[in-house]
Order: structure tokens, then sequence, then C-alpha cells
């Protein structure tokens, strides 16, 4: 009887053992994937009520978000004074790849050492819009997504202390 004992434990070892590493080596579960993906479009009337980073509350009125853009670019809206450093703060314009395509700084239209919105206004010129389509003739056939870019704002920062950073970046689009 005893070695009855033996033999079932010994046998009750194996099959837990088995399941237990059939249980190892199944892949994951993989996650449902949706049938159609939603494209994505641009709301029909554009907030041009921005938050930063930091959570501040700015106002970009031109260009709006998902626009289309070109050479030479007006921006305009309103950003509280502490972002302005000697009345000016950086903006940047970037391709579809994060490639720089302009740099420029916005400047105050009023008193800018106040806590209150301050209206600014800065122009951007560019012309390398597409690097990657040299030789093409016909823009035509360049890519989608390639048209797409965004407008950085940056708050002024001279103290470079990485907690003073903040930003917003607005999406735009490139005309062909």
């Amino acid at each position: 009887m005893n070695h009855l004992y033996r033999v079932f434990l010994v046998v009750l070892i194996v099959v837990c053992a088995f399941i237990v590493w059939r249980e190892v080596q199944a892949p994951p579960p993989s996650p449902s994937i949706p049938e159609e993906q939603e494209e994505i479009i641009p709301p029909e009337d554009p907030s041009t009520a921005f938050t930063s980073l930091q959570g501040v509350e700015l106002v970009v009125t031109s260009p709006l978000q998902g626009s289309v853009v070109t050479s030479p670019l007006t921006v305009t809206g309103e950003v509280p004074g502490f972002w302005y450093f000697e009345a000016t703060f950086p903006l940047s314009l970037v391709n579809w790849d994060g490639l720089i395509i302009a740099e420029g700084y916005a400047t105050a239209q009023g008193e800018w050492m106040t806590e209150d919105m301050v209206p600014f206004t800065a122009t951007l010129e560019f012309t390398d819009v597409l690097p990657l389509t040299e030789g093409v003739e016909d823009l035509s056939q360049v890519q989608d997504f390639m048209k797409n870019g965004a407008l950085i704002l940056q708050r002024d920062n001279p103290s470079g202390l990485p907690e003073n950073d903040d930003a917003i970046e607005i999406p735009i689009r490139f005309a062909e």
C-alpha cells in the first residue's frame, strides 16, 4: 500500500509539473485588434485654447489646429506674461519627422510684465517643407503623412532650469 501512495504521488507531481510547464510556454493572449481603425479627423471648429505641458492656458488664434499653412506663416494669440522674457518667447515649425523647418520669436503686443494674458504676433518664413521630396515633380504623389507638421510654442526660460520649461504643440498641415 505504501508503494501505491508513492506511485500516485509521483504521477500527481508529474501531471502538475506538465500543466505548469504548458502555462509558461503558452504565448500571452493578444489584445483584440479592431477590424477597421478610425481615421483621425480634425475638428470642424477647432478650439483656439490650449493647455501647456505645465497646465497653463494659452490661446492661439492663427493658425488654427489642423489648418493648411504656407510661408510666410503669421502666428497670433495670447499667452500669460510670465511666458515672455524681454517681451519675446521662442517658437518653431517642424515637419512630420520633427525636423525644424523654421524658428523665430513671438513678440508681445502689450505690457508683458504681468500674470495676465498678453497678445503676441510672430512671422515664420520657410521653404524646405518636404526635404525628402527633392526631384519629385508632382507633389500630389507625396505620401499624405509627409504633409503633417507642428507649430511649437515654448515658454522663454532664461534660467535654463527644467522646472521652468513649458510648451504647446499645435498640429498643422503644409500646402503642396
